[in-house]
């Protein structure tokens, strides 16, 4: 079947237009991916390292004895539904915030706002960062930790809690994309920072980088448990905070570029 030249020019361009874009914020995506690789390996480790046991134990008891083997083990470890959910729903929430943010940018020409975005996610890190070093910080920074008791939280929980007893194909994936709008400080900064361009695609990638960066520690703890969520912790302990520190100088440099 031949082609339409129309769509292939179409597919081409909207290619091209993803392209710059990612190359235009190449920093702030591999800011991002950073972040969420060192903030899984404690803040999401020990948050969401909960629900991924959960889904691994009872994916794993769907399973008869006869039928169990190492395949069936490394799939229910992995959770790609899940995983590919809280992705979908970070990158939406990404797009999202770009939107806004850039209608606020067109609207009434406040590109300051980009860098007080940055500034705020800069901050948000550090200090979150410097929390896990042993300093005592304001309330804010331990909002993700109390999230749990908001109603947003107690709305999510009652409709994440069906989708445990055979976390599979869609429910898995709907449980991801449930479980990825509960309240998170470090999503908060993320979004903070993926907004800050105005642009949905640069917010999209931005998050889809973040989401990605939280991926590694959760791969873990699903593939060797507790265990490794433990040693993760241990051997990050020191290294996850001085990224953070380090993205949070980076996004403060952009903040100083765009003022």
């Amino acid at each position: 079947m031949e082609q339409d030249p129309a769509l292939t020019h179409l597919f081409a361009a909207g290619l091209a237009y993803c392209q710059t874009t990612a190359m235009e914020n190449s920093t702030t995506l591999i800011s991002l991916f950073l972040a969420g690789l060192a903030g899984s390996a404690t803040h999401c480790a020990g948050m969401c390292g909960p629900f991924v046991l959960s889904q691994v134990t009872a994916r794993l008891k769907n399973i008869p004895a006869s039928e169990m083997h190492e395949f069936h083990r490394l799939k229910g470890a992995a959770l790609a539904p899940y995983h590919f959910g809280r992705l979908t729903t970070y990158m939406v929430l990404g797009g999202a915030a770009s939107f806004l943010t850039g209608g606020i940018f067109d609207l009434m020409n406040l590109g300051w706002v980009a860098a007080i975005l940055l500034i705020f996610a800069a901050l948000f890190f550090a200090g979150y960062a410097l929390q896990r070093l042993g300093l005592s910080l304001p309330h804010i920074f331990n909002r993700n930790e109390q999230a749990g008791n908001g109603l947003l939280a107690r709305k999510i929980n009652k409709i994440s809690h069906p989708l445990f007893s055979n976390p599979t194909g869609w429910r898995g994936y709907g449980l991801g994309l449930t479980l990825g709008f509960l309240p998170c400080g470090l999503l908060y900064g993320a979004l903070a920072a993926a907004s800050a361009p105005g642009n949905v695609v640069a917010g999209i990638f931005a998050m889809g980088a973040f989401g990605l960066g939280t991926m590694p520690a959760l791969l873990g703890i699903g593939f060797s448990g507790h265990v490794a969520g433990g040693r993760w912790l241990s051997v990050t302990h020191w290294l996850a905070p001085m990224l953070l520190l380090i993205n949070s100088a980076v996004l403060l440099f952009m903040a100083w570029r765009l003022l």
